[in-house]
């Protein structure tokens, strides 16, 4: 009998491994934006589009080595803090992403990530749209897969029936899978263990070290946060707080 819990591994384990050696160059394409954004004092947008994409946005907020000019453009009615049906619905619901992405106020030329594995729904490709009118440079991490594989007329597809890879000035596959989740356990119909969330984490992280990497290398101070938790972190962090009070809403 296949032993699932080592699957899983293997599993999660094939993808990272798939996304280093086939999304290296576009992480690479996109840590370059992220460069030129930290190089002209710009903050760096991020946006989920719905349900548990939101927690990698949460992921690179204000996080212990991760970069302090992350502006999260956070949602609770998207979140998975909200009810999980009435979020589900949000997703759903066409303008909704426009509207919160005018009210974060991106600027022409700013960077925006958007995160969503799906990549079809109306959150997301309304907040893709709307980012595209402001100028702004996206970067996508979605699945090939979802926006393929998926019906034209599904209905969870927005009604211009694009797909956020569509909008994007740099695309980097997460290739989850339609379903997401990667385990069939023996005597059981449903699928378990959704995978995306360690992929888009994995992701985020590979963009932030890529980087940092590349503003060193252009001789640029990156900044970063420190753990608030650790000795001299908050006095490490101060000069942080101060700079970007004033400019990240969720701070």
């Amino acid at each position: 009998m296949e032993n699932q819990d080592l699957g899983y591994l293997s599993q999660v384990i094939e993808s990272l491994r798939k996304i280093e050696k086939e999304q290296s160059q576009n992480i690479e394409k996109a840590a370059e934006l992220l460069a030129g954004a930290i190089e002209k004092d710009q903050l760096i947008h991020v946006y989920g589009g719905g349900g548990h994409t939101t927690l990698v946005m949460g992921e690179m907020f204000f996080r212990a080595g991760g970069l302090a000019n992350i502006n999260p453009i956070m949602e609770t009615g998207l979140s998975v803090f909200n009810q999980a049906l009435k979020y589900l619905e949000l997703e759903r619901t066409v303008n909704y992403g426009s509207s919160i992405v005018k009210y974060y106020r991106i600027r022409e030329g700013e960077v925006l990530i958007i995160f969503h594995n799906i990549g079809i729904n109306a959150a997301t490709i309304d907040a893709a749209m709307e980012a595209k009118k402001c100028g702004a440079k996206i970067i996508a991490v979605s699945s090939s897969f979802w926006q393929n594989e998926m019906p034209a007329e599904h209905f969870i597809r927005h009604p211009s029936k694009k797909n956020l890879f569509d909008f994007a000035d740099v695309c980097i596959d997460d290739y989850n899978p339609v379903g997401d989740a990667v385990i069939k356990v023996n005597g059981f119909d449903t699928p378990i263990a959704p995978i995306s969330n360690i992929t888009d984490f994995y992701i985020a992280h590979r963009l932030e070290i890529a980087t940092i990497k590349k503003c060193v290398e252009k001789n640029i101070v990156p900044p970063v946060w420190s753990s608030a938790n650790a000795p001299g972190g908050d006095e490490i962090n101060a000069k942080y707080v101060e700079k970007y009070l004033p400019r990240v809403k969720c701070l």
